[in-house]
């Protein structure tokens, strides 16, 4: 039998006393994959990622699933990734493609290679002078500040001109980019792909009040039909990734002030794939991870 392991971390796992609020996502997540996995004649069980080697004993295939702690520790991520497939485990998505995902830099490489982008200043640390910089450079009074290895939002920051204390710095590598009120207005678009083909697509929108759409800050999710041209922007930012066709990605897109879509992120690493508005990604993930599995 196929043994298909699926990652998970102390904040995800049931029954940790650590568990994070949004972690009913993990659990959406193995209802709609591990039927559909048991259909196809494999097996199927949840590991945490930091267990010793030997949880990993029999494995063929692991899915980096909701290891959604990994940028805390994101050099022994890493690591454990390699260190799989040098036990001839395939890993999904590989290790290679989560290095090349970990640092937002890969943003750049996608702008060079044509993909529409949010305008972004890249530092290694920054502080108030560097904000007012970026604004005049951007024209906006509002700037977003995130780190460049970072997920969910956490460490993100809403910058404005008139309220930005002269003290404020942050001594870690970020990128700032203007403010687009679209993500209030009209919300983020994702749209999801299963080995390079289409899956489904959401809107999500953030709660009033706020411009973070994550579930722990409020936001909400709407299933959403794209359309040809949005699906086909969606589409040439999945080409432009410099790998063979990942067996996930998840691609989040942002209407910029000149009403072209542009890309917010390229989830290639542990993103959430809203199995609620995505009735068939169970049967798709299980018919991929099925193409991949090394014959025995």
């Amino acid at each position: 039998m196929t043994h298909i392991g699926f990652l998970a971390c102390e904040t995800t796992l049931p029954g940790s006393g650590r568990r994070r609020e949004d972690a009913y996502e993990h659990d959406l997540t193995i209802t709609a994959l591990e039927p559909a996995l048991a259909a196809r004649g494999m097996d199927f069980a949840v590991i945490d990622w930091e267990a010793p080697l030997d949880a990993f004993d029999g494995v063929d295939l692991v899915l980096l699933g909701t290891a959604w702690n990994y940028q805390d520790r994101a050099q022994s991520f890493l690591e454990r990734l390699e260190t799989l497939e040098s036990r001839g485990i395939t890993v999904c998505n590989p290790s290679d493609m989560v290095r090349w995902n970990m640092r937002k830099t890969y943003l750049r490489e996608l702008a060079q290679r044509g993909v529409p982008t949010i305008p972004t200043r890249w530092l290694d640390c920054a502080d108030a002078s560097d904000i007012r910089l970026a604004m005049d450079e951007f024209g906006t009074a509002r700037l977003v500040v995130k780190l460049q290895v970072g997920a969910g939002a956490l460490g993100q920051q809403l910058l404005e001109r008139g309220t930005l204390p002269n003290d404020w710095s942050v001594d870690r590598p970020v990128m700032l980019q203007p403010y687009l009120p679209s993500i209030e207005d009209e919300g983020e678009l994702s749209f999801i792909f299963v080995g390079g083909e289409f899956s489904h697509g959401l809107r999500k929108l953030p709660a009033s009040g706020d411009y973070r759409i994550q579930s722990l800050y409020g936001g909400r999710e709407l299933t959403h039909t794209p359309s040809q041209a949005e699906l086909e922007a969606a589409l040439n930012v999945l080409h432009a990734i410099p790998f063979a066709p990942p067996l996930y990605a998840r691609i989040d897109v942002l209407k910029g002030t000149d009403g072209e879509l542009k890309v917010m992120e390229v989830e290639l690493i542990e993103p959430y794939l809203y199995p609620e508005q995505g009735p068939r990604l169970g049967e798709m993930l299980a018919d991929a991870i099925a193409e991949r599995v090394p014959a025995r």
